[in-house]
């Protein structure tokens, strides 16, 4: 709150200076005044917009730490190639946003790409901001991986989840654990990862598996993968009593996993539109590199106005 209430304040100043330079800039007909007081205005909106996509997130674990998976779905290499793009998306996002971001386990595709990536994403509402990304995400192009070059519709998932503090129990029994430990292994480059200190813990009620194998040992693999099934475990109960209670109203269930939330098609045109508000742009690079806030930000006001309505 306090870092609210002092960008409030910096906005304030700013504005009080940028009508001052406009008084001037007006009175004495200087021009060069008046163009640096239009651009302290255009930088005014930034902040401003930048503070009302902050004011929609409140929820009890926006401000926490976010476990990101991405997962390829049907369609063989070209979707174990889109995991990977859409896991290289996060990170710049993550980049860009001076979040920290870091590789926890990642599973390389037979030919190219990954099956699955998880990891963890830190900084001020991290949860908050990347949970409107859950779902199953589209993409259309020219397979690079089709000696005819044929058009090919790749999908992936996309899983959000908040990361646990330390400090909060989650009651899991050992007997309801398997846990195996495995050396890993990629395809080369970036997932080349020559120790044996891999864990894979299994929860058997559930069938929830997670893996960590990017620490430098054994424990401190277990430690993660037991944070993050921790978060796991918690999300999951949580998603289950929000069901429960919109049974109970009548409420009309929304799709969750398994909904396609977002196209990028790269061909036979260029566009990424997001299906739930309807936001769109040309510029798939830009998005492919990182570019994802005006998709976030409108999804969060959409999810705003319904919650209200």
């Amino acid at each position: 709150m306090s870092e609210d209430t002092t960008a409030y304040d910096r906005i304030a100043a700013r504005a009080s200076d940028a009508s001052v330079l406009w008084e001037l800039a007006t009175a004495e007909g200087d021009e060069a005044t008046g163009a640096e007081a239009g651009r302290e205005v255009d930088a005014l909106e930034s902040e401003i917009a930048t503070l009302e996509v902050v004011a929609l997130l409140g929820g009890e674990f926006d401000d926490s730490p976010a476990i990101l998976e991405v997962h390829a779905g049907e369609g063989g290499t070209d979707s174990q190639d889109w995991a990977e793009m859409l896991m290289r998306m996060y990170q710049r996002w993550s980049e860009d946003h001076r979040f920290k971001s870091v590789l926890r386990e990642v599973t390389p595709g037979e030919e190219a790409g990954i099956k699955s990536a998880t990891f963890t994403v830190e900084g001020r509402h991290a949860y908050g901001l990347l949970a409107v990304e859950r779902g199953v995400h589209r993409l259309v192009r020219i397979s690079p991986f089709d000696a005819a070059k044929r058009r090919h519709t790749s999908f992936a998932s996309v899983d959000v989840t908040p990361e646990v503090e330390e400090a909060v129990e989650v009651d899991i029994p050992p007997e309801d654990l398997r846990i195996d430990t495995y050396r890993s292994s990629g395809a080369g480059g970036q997932h080349v990862n020559v120790t044996d200190s891999a864990v894979r813990i299994t929860h058997l009620p559930t069938g929830i598996v997670v893996s960590c194998q990017n620490e430098r040992s054994q424990l401190q693999n277990r430690t993660v993968a037991m944070r993050i099934l921790k978060s796991r475990l918690l999300a999951r109960a949580r998603q289950a009593k929000e069901t429960e209670m919109r049974a109970l109203s009548g409420d009309k269930m929304e799709i969750g996993f398994g909904s396609q939330i977002r196209s990028y098609v790269l061909h036979p045109y260029q566009m990424v539109k997001d299906h739930r508000t309807g936001v769109e742009t040309g510029n798939v690079s830009a998005v492919l590199d990182g570019d994802l806030d005006r998709f976030v930000e409108s999804e969060l006001k959409r999810k705003a106005a319904s919650t209200h309505a």
